[in-house]
């Protein structure tokens, strides 16, 4: 133990720890069972100087004090957890006046070994897009349950029941990953519902990600021909006995009223054939089939490492009579369904179709869903009143007709991954408000299982592109660090024998199958590059160097692969397909790779980021002597590549703005190609010329450059193409196009050949939504810093404007809420500023030669801030006026 630190029985009875987490969401039972780490809030009157953990459970110890004043992604000392074990961790720290006390446990739920499982996995005979599939068993316990596992997977999605009612809060388990190498197993704690005496274990299985419709080609069976269910029950009775039910050929299995279930086509159910109590305890499985042992490979199996999609919002939705059909406006762009309460007659088909926007005659639009038929039918049981809803499926739309029925009561429900809200904010424009909301909807809707393009046609894919430009701004909105942890291992294993990247992960394309076979999917740039800049940001964001941990190894094999590309000729890639600046508002419609921006410079620089961005993260993790060859990869390529295009390149806006953020134009170049980037915007009066890779970078490298005036010209434009058209148009979320809806209401043909089956037009696309990083760092002012991430030093860098006056925002870090609240008040900049225990705040305000800063009305040294909250008045500020830089038009 350091000698710097107070003798362990010294108190120090101000210093207190608030919250203990692991690097899983709260609540998650069956983790990993290695790699376990440990975050925490505190408080106290002075610095934390280290830390002490002790465990209980089936190994107890106590670590020796360690002298640090780490508090994110801290390594859980002693021996890995045992399978199936509950043990709790306690942290105390210590600070100049002594340690405090304990923490709270934080209890941790060990998963078991897949191989140790009783339970086999276990099917029926269903065939592909047929009816959802019912398995069942009895259970009997000999008295009162006092703790009671359910663990479980699928070689599908299934729904598990217990006693007549669902198990779990969660919706489509366990999810989509690369099923061929990693099927993901739940535990569930289902004690409270269970009894002495009979119970009843059920389960729905229907095709979903595994054997359903996926892709625009229609195909099916894309990683198997049979569902199958794991499902194991593990009780501990008041008794002291141990009841383990487990599926096997003795479960019966049948089918129900749910006669298809479709992600794009959505469900048919007839209410009619659903066996009452098929899932209670007394129900007569006499007639029911035994089920089938399945052979799939249950050696893929492993825990999960987040949560599952869950139900996030539900309100109700006002019913609009129209000739022949009931009309349903959510107000919202979603992700989810309808609960509908119906008045008809027994025998009556009841249809719910959905879409996102509607035609000029008031109907709703269907054309954008391409061939998904995203539409529920339902055959009533009875006369009278009946609650519908959907299982198996979602729907993206914000917009409904319901037939068949009168409709009395109508609930939306929108369902997510991302259930965790991190951020705040809000500002002076309301439109800028609207679309942080926006942004934080796409988010949502395109967060059910993995990161998707878009919720709603026959795609829904998680494409590495959207994923890479969003992932900070994701990580920002919504507590995700477990969620892009569980996605990147997927990258990971879709990597191919040369370490290639995916389009689209889990990875389901064949290029032979797309475009005619002119694309190519693999190790294509600005998409591949997710390896590297994904787990960046996720490092960024929230502290822990576990992500790149993790991801070590399959940022190497990226990087490699590119070394090997390019070593066949010059040093730099070939011209190949490149997807490019996707949907430069300025390409051809029928070609939205072909941007401005040549697409070889692109790839070339995204080359030299992944070389940097591997060697910043072997110099934390890995191997010094490989980073520096990493970076002198990543300098070499991106001196080849300006001296090859870059002159051409950065006359358009996302060729400068990647010259600038990139670091590929030498130092001697930059303020001229910034001034140039600046100039092309004013011109422009704000106008985005930018596609998917071009977007998250422009409004940085503006304002970095000194350019706030232009930046804040691109944001606040009010004419398509830009940000704010969107919400001048009525979106809640974020457009696939720019110009998807045209002024007048004209929706965008989305055509990208003359066959409609290609077109490509999505009301809910979050890529163009990676400018609320920027919003958060420059107009809420509140950001991290890569010198100690996940705001362990927070940098306060508010860019006031005539337009924004005031804003604030507010990000909860895993060390505690950071928070700015400022407001101009004429030329004075006032600020609140709230600093998390064991976190620092630098300033970086926009100063004139006039202004003096005041920090808790004490002149500002300029050294930075510690925890607490702080009043912060700079005088005589810069204040962006981008209305001046727009000569008036006649």
């Amino acid at each position: 133990m350091s000698t710097h630190l107070p003798s362990p029985t010294t108190g120090d009875p101000g210093a207190h720890v608030v919250a203990l987490r692991s690097q899983y969401p709260d609540g998650l039972l069956g983790v990993p069972r290695t790699g376990l780490r440990l975050s925490w809030r505190a408080d106290a009157a002075s610095a934390q100087l280290g830390y002490q953990v002790r465990w209980n459970g089936a190994h107890s110890g106590e670590a020796d004090p360690v002298a640090s004043d780490a508090a994110i992604g801290v390594v859980a000392p002693g021996p890995e957890l045992e399978p199936g074990e509950e043990r709790r961790y306690a942290v105390r720290i210590a600070t100049e006046a002594g340690w405090s006390g304990w923490s709270d446990d934080l209890v941790v739920d060990a998963s078991i070994d897949a191989a140790a499982l009783e339970a086999r996995p276990i099917g029926g005979s269903q065939p592909t897009e047929g009816p959802v599939m019912l398995l069942r068993t009895g259970v009997a316990l000999p008295a009162e349950p006092v703790r009671a596992r359910l663990r479980a997977t699928f070689w599908g999605v299934g729904e598990l029941r217990v006693n007549g009612v669902r198990a779990t809060e969660e919706h489509l388990s366990p999810g989509w990953t690369a099923y061929q190498h990693r099927v993901v197993l739940g535990t569930w704690d289902v004690t409270d519902l269970l009894h002495a005496g009979d119970n009843a274990l059920g389960v729905q299985l229907a095709d979903g990600w595994y054997r359903g419709r996926l892709g625009w080609e229609d195909g099916t069976e894309q990683y198997g021909t049979e569902l199958a269910a794991l499902v194991q029950l593990d009780v501990e009775c008041a008794d002291g006995s141990h009841v383990r039910v487990g599926t096997s050929p003795e479960w019966t299995t049948s089918v129900g009223g749910i006669r298809s279930a479709s992600l794009y086509d959505g469900v048919e159910i007839d209410l009619r054939d659903e066996p009452p109590g098929w899932d209670a305890p007394g129900f007569d499985d006499s007639g029911w089939a035994p089920a089938r042992e399945i052979a799939v490979d249950a050696s893929v199996v492993e825990p999960r490492l987040t949560t599952g999609v869950r139900t996030v919002a539900e309100w109700d939705v006002a019913v609009q009579p129209r000739e022949g059909h009931a009309f349903l406006d959510l107000g919202q762009n979603i992700a989810g369904w309808l609960r509908l309460t119906v008045r008809g007659r027994a025998g009556d088909r009841v249809e719910v179709r959905h879409a996102e926007v509607l035609e000029p005659d008031g109907s709703i639009h269907t054309k954008s869903l391409r061939t998904a038929r995203a539409a529920d039918g339902y055959v009533l049981a009875h006369d009278g009143e009946t609650t519908l809803e959907p299982t198996f499926t979602f729907h993206g739309f914000q917009y409904a007709e319901v037939t068949g029925a009168e409709v009395v009561a109508a609930t939306a429900v929108a369902v997510s991954s991302a259930d965790r809200v991190r951020s705040t904010f809000e500002s002076a424009d309301p439109r800028l408000d609207r679309l942080h909301s926006n942004v934080a909807w796409s988010q949502r809707d395109n967060f059910v299982s993995l990161p998707t393009d878009c919720p709603q046609r026959d795609e829904r894919l998680g494409w590495t592109g959207d994923a890479q430009a969003f992932a900070p701004t994701a990580s920002t909105l919504f507590d995700v660090e477990a969620f892009w942890m569980s996605w990147l291992r997927d990258l990971e294993l879709d990597q191919d024998a040369e370490g290639a990247v995916a389009a689209v992960v889990p990875n389901i394309l064949k290029d032979d199958q797309i475009a005619g076979g002119e694309w190519i999917t693999m190790g294509r740039a600005g998409w591949a590059d997710a390896a590297t800049i994904v787990p960046w940001s996720v490092y960024e964001s929230y502290g822990s160097d576990e992500v790149l941990v993790r991801q070590l190894d399959s940022m190497r094999r990226w990087v490699a692969s590119l070394e090997r590309r390019a070593g066949a000729g010059d040093g730099l890639l070939p011209t190949e397909f490149q997807f490019g600046d996707w949907l430069d508002p300025d390409a051809p419609g029928d070609k939205p790779w072909a941007a401005k921006v040549s697409s070889d410079y692109v790839a070339n620089a995204f080359f030299a980021r992944s070389a940097h961005l591997l060697a910043e993260a072997e110099r934390l993790v890995g191997d010094p002597a490989l980073a520096e060859a990493a970076d002198r990869l990543a300098d070499r390529v991106a001196r080849d590549t300006w001296e090859r295009w870059g002159a051409e390149a950065v006359e358009t806006q996302t060729g400068a703005a990647i010259a600038l953020e990139f670091g590929i134009a030498p130092e001697v170049e930059r303020e001229r190609i910034a001034e140039g980037l600046a100039r092309n915007v004013r011109e422009e009066r704000g106008r985005i010329a930018t596609g998917f890779l071009g977007t998250p970078l422009v409004l940085f490298a503006l304002v970095r450059a000194g350019h706030v005036d232009e930046a804040f010209l691109m944001l606040l434009r009010l004419e398509p193409p830009s940000w704010l058209y969107q919400v001048e148009m009525g979106a809640t979320t974020v457009w696939e196009r720019w110009d998807a809806l045209a002024p007048d209401g004209t929706i965008h043909s989305g055509e990208m050949a003359t066959d409609d089956s290609s077109g490509m037009l999505s009301f809910n696309h979050y890529a163009y939504g990676a400018v609320v990083d920027w919003v958060y760092r420059y107009v809420g002012g509140l950001a991290p810093t890569l010198e100690r991430p996940g705001y362990r030093r927070i940098v306060v860098a508010p860019r006031p404007s005539t337009a924004i006056p005031w804003a604030r925002a507010s990000v909860e870090t895993r060390l505690g809420a950071a928070s700015v609240d400022w407001r101009l008040v004429d030329a004075d900049l006032h600020l609140d500023l709230v600093v998390p225990f064991g976190a620092e705040a630098v300033l970086d305000l926009p100063v004139t030669e006039a202004s003096s800063v005041e920090v808790d009305g004490v002149p500002h040294d300029g050294a930075p801030l510690g925890p607490g909250s702080h009043r912060v008045v700079a005088t005589a500020v810069r204040v962006a006026d981008p209305a001046a830089l727009v000569t008036p038009t006649h």
